[in-house]
């Protein structure tokens, strides 16, 4: 079988150079009289994808997740990485060079507390950090006996000899007939936002931010349409954005043309310049902004509000064009996964599948409908104990069988020009353990009380969190991440501010788009999390005493039967379950083919169907 996909790599990182590249950095260090540099997972945006040349953390350790820092001092190294990342980073770094920390037992600036020498500076790059960041970062370094200070250019830039060149895709205009909204109307909100906030000005930092405010897409980062810039957004007088030339196309120009001036990114420190010059009160996103401008505009004579980017709470809450091309995105999307669903079902029992066999197959049912633009993060396709990885990504040389007795975890995503997905299955190939189909229960229990929630307008994602907990509670269980996550409109995939986590504290608005993927991981065995992207609407309830909300289910697909335990499930469960599979029946029946639909008809058949015990579905 073919192991090759367009948009996903399955090269393992490599080591071999780590101790060498390590101790280049720690030259530097040395020559320039730091004790210690502090290297984050990011770019100059805060991106969670990042372009090639902002790799800098996976370079110099082997790490590949998207969350994670590293912090190197002279005799020692950690990388600090939160509870998705924990087995991933203890498999890919070395650990005789970097040793791996979860964040739940010690945060980066606790570390640097505890092992920082009294008297040694703590070198960073300050267009890698934040204000918020930058300030934690001083506490530790103070409470340690030394103290940080900025990089005229980043360390491990000066011995990365390799580094690629800066990311140069087109940008492209995004049609209004999908966006929504003219960008003149967009950027006329932005300007009031300013206005009642008091402010002269808006520095974009947030490629995202930027693409949405101005109707445009580009690709200069994997899995999302960005293209990466800034913008200056002034109350009063038109924005400014600050894009490489070569890069916009002449369809983008001409859209842009009467809407924004256009400078290149080189001239953006003179800009800030000028808006300290002219005494002018900035707004820099608390998020995303970079330490680097606000000191620009400070030193300048301009006085810096570190806040959040009104454009963030703007992109969050979907118009009924997005909601449209959402509900389109799902239904293209989810005949796709039902594809992959029944080929697996004929495929994996007789251990013809691998991980990666998973991953490309399902890009090939996407990549049919010929609406494909990217799929919208690593496919996790994690077979047995792979699954028990929550952000498992497959390499040639972690790819493992499917096999009997195991439950396989895959959680997958596709751009499409008008929506974005984001879907996890996980299915039993073989007869299921009764251990396996108890936790898949609690979690489907978990998930369909976020689906059927009824909340009042102004609750927020935390206090809504344990609902997708309570059954894995009961039992002494839980799972280390949030229960949802924003989602974009052919954006990201993890949009902010909503989320539904401990977190969470922005209140969900109808328009909001959220996942809901509770989920159960036992080390070394399997995992199991089941995921659709819902929908905030508003619920309109016969004498409610307040203004009401709920969720739609956007994902269609089915939910692996074979895996439920139907005496776990209340009445209400069991009815939810059955009416989300009957509608993910007529929805997706005309759009599969006739093997498919025989077997969709029979993954989707009622609970009940299984109350005299388990049984597989039929590889029909």
């Amino acid at each position: 079988m073919s192991q090759t996909a367009r948009f996903q790599s399955f090269e393992d990182p490599s080591h071999r150079e780590g101790a060498a590249r390590i101790a280049a950095l720690r030259a530097a260090m040395a020559r320039r009289g730091f004790a210690g540099f502090v290297v984050p997972r990011a770019d100059e945006h805060q991106s969670e994808y990042v372009p090639a040349n902002a790799e800098r953390l996976a370079w110099l350790t082997g790490f590949t997740g998207s969350a994670g820092t590293a912090v190197v001092l002279a005799d020692k190294a950690a990388l600090v990485v939160d509870g998705r990342y924990t087995l991933q980073a203890a498999e890919q770094v070395d650990t005789g060079l970097v040793t791996p920390v979860p964040l739940a037992e010690t945060s980066v600036e606790a570390w640097i507390e505890a092992n920082l020498p009294a008297g040694g500076v703590l070198a960073y790059d300050p267009w890698l950090h934040t204000p918020d960041g930058l300030a934690r970062l001083e506490r530790a370094a103070t409470a340690a006996g030394g103290r940080v200070e900025p990089t005229a250019l980043n360390l491990v830039d000066l011995v990365w000899i390799d580094r690629p060149a800066a990311p140069r895709a087109p940008v492209v205009p995004h049609p209004e007939s999908l966006a929504g909204e003219a960008a003149s109307m967009k950027l006329g909100r932005v300007r009031e936002a300013l206005a009642k906030a008091r402010l002269d000005a808006l520095v974009v930092s947030d490629p995202h931010n930027l693409a949405w405010a101005f109707n445009l897409r580009g690709g200069d980062v994997a899995h999302t349409p960005l293209p990466l810039g800034y913008a200056v957004i002034p109350r009063q007088g038109a924005p400014r954005l600050f894009l490489d030339a070569g890069k916009v196309t002449d369809e983008a120009a001409q859209a842009l043309d009467g809407l924004a001036e256009r400078d290149e990114p080189g001239a953006l420190p003179a800009a800030l310049d000028g808006l300290g010059a002219a005494k002018a009160r900035v707004r820099v996103d608390a998020a995303t902004g970079a330490v680097a401008l606000g000191r620009r505009i400070t030193a300048a004579g301009g006085t810096l509000d570190v806040g959040p980017d009104p454009i963030t709470a703007m992109k969050a809450v979907k118009n009924a064009a997005e909601i449209a091309g959402a509900r389109a995105a799902h239904l293209r999307d989810g005949a796709a996964v039902t594809r992959f669903l029944a080929w697996l079902a004929r495929e994996a029992p007789g251990g013809a599948v691998s991980e990666i066999d998973a991953v490309v197959r399902l890009e090939a049912f996407r990549a049919e409908s010929n609406s494909l633009r990217e799929i919208s993060f690593p496919t996790i396709s994690g077979s047995g104990p792979n699954g028990a990885i929550v952000h498992y990504r497959v390499t040639r040389g972690t790819d493992r069988r499917v096999r009997l007795s195991e439950l396989f975890l895959i959680d997958s995503g596709a751009q499409y020009g008008d929506g974005t997905t984001d879907i996890t299955r996980t299915v039993a190939v073989g007869p299921p353990s009764p251990e396996m189909r108890d936790r898949f229960t609690r979690v489907l229990k978990g998930h369909i009380a976020i689906a059927t929630a009824v909340f009042p307008r102004g609750t927020t994602g935390a206090q809504i969190d344990a609902f997708a907990r309570r059954p894995l509670w009961e039992a002494g269980l839980d799972f280390d991440h949030g229960t949802g996550h924003g989602v974009g409109a052919f954006l990201s995939v993890h949009e902010g501010p909503q989320r539904i986590a401990k977190t969470g504290t922005v209140a969900l608005q109808p328009g909001m788009i959220v996942s809901n993927e509770p989920g159960y991981y036992k080390t070394h065995a399997f995992g199991i999390r089941i995921e659709n992207l819902v929908l905030v609407e508003e619920r309109h309830i016969t004498g409610a005493e307040r203004p009401m909300l709920g969720f739609e289910t956007l994902t269609l697909a089915p939910i692996d039967l074979a895996l439920v335990v139907p005496e776990l499930l209340s009445p209400d469960e069991t009815a939810w379950l059955d009416a989300y599979h009957a509608r993910v029946r007529g929805a997706l029946s005309d759009l599969v083919d006739p093997q498919t639909r025989d077997w969709l008809i029979a993954a989707t058949r009622p609970v009940a169907s299984f109350a005299q015990g388990p049984s597989q579905l039929p590889a029909v």
